[in-house]
């Protein structure tokens, strides 16, 4: 494939069509480049499937009437796609697809495809006398597709690098949603089924920067309350912040990453501990009772030695309730499984005769757990 060829014109050169057309492919195949190649492809803004309720006159079933919303979309091959105004989907299209399916509650994909249409009024009469048309409308089109063809997605491959988009019937399918099938009317949409979602637009960069000094990634186009937010600030002082929304748009921060290097956080840690750290649980437990893992610490880091534990048991000694009785420590001791084992011996030298038992006893725990730390100390 040869590189692009820019038109290039001069004083008093006859113009045919090949050189205006030439024009216009090639600011098409540059933008396409563009598109294809900086930008991931897949909805831009809008296009999502709506439903509305509608009940069946004949028999009083209650369905919904699915539209896509209008909105924009590129394609894998660069090219633009726009639904200018809300599409409502036709019930007969779908069923000339799949109505001969079994009834199913599986979803069924729904595509946009690139389409191009020559208007009627867009011929007109050159000095040769013949009709030829001078306008192309870049048009879409809404196709149904059977149970599975949403894998066809994945399977779609680019053009190369410097071919311009691909006009029809080339086809490159970009999906809407699924819609669900009941009875000859539609009664559910969705936007992902059997593991495939709709796919959105995206950048490819190495750098992004901000020119008003501050950075904000969020999770919707609107800032809404309650959704997060990754602000990367360069005032003073600068800082990195991860929050939450308020209702007046600004970011209340859960945690704050200051340019010194200090952390600050809203709420606690959890999770693996770091080399060289202590974590500690305490309190009492009884005969046959697992001693608990300090808050941060699995029973898997346990297991697998990524951590060493270490328990301390005392036994608590009532005091005697006749006065008279001898109470002392037959057993307090911890297995591999952390299960306390506590025994205390009663013996009462007044009974008649003298008796000596043992009973399940208490003891206070200490528990420790430790990580070694490296070479390095971290």
């Amino acid at each position: 494939m040869t590189a692009p060829v820019r038109p290039s014109f001069h004083e008093g050169q006859v113009l045919a069509a090949a050189d205006l057309a030439a024009t216009v492919g090639h600011a098409r195949a540059a933008a396409a480049r563009h598109a294809r190649l900086l930008h991931d492809w897949g909805i831009a803004d809008g296009l999502g499937l709506t439903e509305e309720n509608r009940t069946d006159p004949a028999t009083g079933a209650r369905f919904v009437e699915v539209t896509v919303s209008a909105g924009v979309a590129v394609d894998g091959t660069g090219r633009e796609l726009v639904v200018p105004e809300p599409v409502v989907l036709a019930e007969a299209d779908f069923a000339a697809v799949n109505g001969a399916d079994q009834p199913t509650a599986e979803p069924y994909p729904v595509f946009l495809a690139a389409a191009e249409r020559v208007p009627t009024t867009a011929g007109t009469t050159s000095c040769g006398g013949g009709a030829e048309p001078t306008r192309v409308e870049e048009s879409y089109q809404v196709l149904f597709g059977r149970l599975g063809d949403e894998l066809l997605v994945a399977e779609q491959r680019p053009p190369a690098v410097g071919a311009p988009p691909a006009d029809p019937p080339i086809r490159w399918l970009v999906l809407l949603g699924y819609v669900q099938w009941t009875d000859g009317h539609f009664t559910g949409t969705t936007t992902t089924a059997r593991g495939v979602t709709v796919r959105y637009s995206g950048v490819r960069a190495d750098t992004v920067s901000a020119r008003s000094g501050e950075l904000v990634l969020r999770t919707r186009p609107e800032a809404r309350e309650g959704q997060p937010a990754l602000v990367l600030s360069g005032d003073d002082p600068p800082n990195l912040v991860f929050g939450l929304y308020r209702g007046t748009g600004s970011v209340s921060p859960l945690m704050t990453v200051a340019a010194n290097g200090n952390l600050t956080v809203a709420g606690s840690f959890s999770g693996r501990i770091s080399a060289g750290s202590v974590l500690a649980t305490s309190g009492t437990a009884t005969d046959g009772m697992l001693l608990p893992l300090p808050s941060g610490v699995s029973p898997e880091e346990v297991a697998d030695g990524r951590v060493l534990v270490h328990t301390y048991v005392t036994p608590r000694v009532p005091p005697s309730s006749t006065g008279t009785a001898l109470q002392v420590p037959a057993e307090a001791s911890v297995d591999d499984d952390r299960r306390v084992r506590c025994r205390l011996r009663l013996y009462d030298p007044t009974a008649s005769p003298p008796q000596v038992f043992e009973h399940p006893g208490a003891v206070d725990f200490l528990v420790l757990v430790t990580v070694a730390a490296t070479n390095g100390g971290g």
